[in-house]
């Protein structure tokens, strides 16, 4: 095995994409670089913005948290207990003791709390893909947070791996509207809606791990019970074969669409106009979320619980 570029000592990690191994204290430090350095490539914020985290309790989004607390900063966290069991319970405490170690502000939106019920059974009454209706449940609540707190940019954790697995499935669908909309920083469209970035595009699954391990944070290693047969799994499976026999092809892949394949694909504007039922921003005359809500026999226009600590 390689030794750490930097200093020859005893590697942490080796990674084959790039050819190099670090030890311990350097690949912290590229770690670190690298997400500085997609913030700065694709102007995601700057030093003095508050940027509302959404954590699951997962490596990515931990690490992201720690990352950017680490950089200096203002980074508060936002989690939505889905109320699945033992998974959402481990995954709430796994925030909740991030945010007191490092003193760090954390809201929590709880279904349970909110709707009386969990998002299990939501999905089980809107008949939808649970990744979807998940989805499209959490951005709605996490933008009533935005607004509510003041906050002008969403982080999320989607890595590299993340990334490279949706564009291949966009491609192979010719989704051409996500293609064109497929960037780590998508700019607020609305005064309601806040600009979302992804700091951690340059980073994979492999390394977001080895810097929690590194650095002793502590995450939820299981997957969302409700994620079981996602045809994003499928996707992941098969860029990873590829990049186990080429080395880099994830990144040749991604950041070369960006580079040169997404300018072939326009994002037609759409004019966005008031719900008819919660006043939220939407292309249609009733928001997917009220309608969702709506099927799953609840309270739409139910306002966020959001505990703070």
């Amino acid at each position: 095995m390689r030794r750490c570029i930097k200093c020859k000592g005893e590697p942490a990690i080796d990674l084959k994409s790039n050819n190099t191994a670090f030890c311990k204290e350097h690949f912290i430090e590229y770690f670190l670089r690298q997400v500085a350095r997609a913030i700065k490539k694709y102007n995601m914020f700057s030093s003095d913005e508050r940027i509302l985290v959404a954590v699951s309790g997962g490596k990515d989004s931990m690490a992201l948290w720690d990352a950017l607390l680490s950089l200096g900063y203002n980074a508060d966290g936002l989690h939505v207990d889905l109320g699945i069991g033992e998974y959402s319970t481990g995954s709430r405490r796994i925030c909740e003791n991030f945010a007191a170690s490092r003193g760090a502000r954390l809201y929590i939106l709880s279904l349970e709390d909110m709707y009386g019920t969990n998002m299990r059974e939501i999905v089980r009454r809107t008949r939808r893909v649970s990744c979807s209706v998940c989805g499209t449940v959490k951005r709605y609540l996490m933008n009533l947070v935005v607004q509510q707190k003041g906050y002008r940019v969403v982080a999320t954790g989607h890595n590299l791996d993340d990334e490279t697995a949706a564009l291949l499935g966009n491609l192979f669908g010719w989704q051409e509207g996500y293609l064109a909309r497929q960037y780590p920083h998508l700019p607020s469209t609305h005064a309601r809606l806040p600009a979302r970035v992804k700091p951690l595009v340059r980073l994979g699954e492999l390394e977001t791990e080895t810097y929690c391990r590194l650095k002793g944070i502590d995450y939820l290693a299981d997957d969302c019970p409700l994620a079981r047969g996602a045809t994003s799994l499928a996707y992941k499976e098969l860029i990873n074969s590829l990049e186990e026999k080429m080395p880099g092809t994830k990144q040749r892949f991604l950041f070369g669409f960006w580079d040169r394949g997404r300018r072939n694909f326009t994002d037609t504007p759409v004019e966005l106009k008031e719900c008819s039922l919660c006043g939220q921003p939407t292309t249609a005359g009733t928001c997917l979320f009220c309608r969702l809500m709506q099927k799953a026999g609840l309270d739409p226009l139910i306002q966020p619980q959001v505990q703070e600590m």
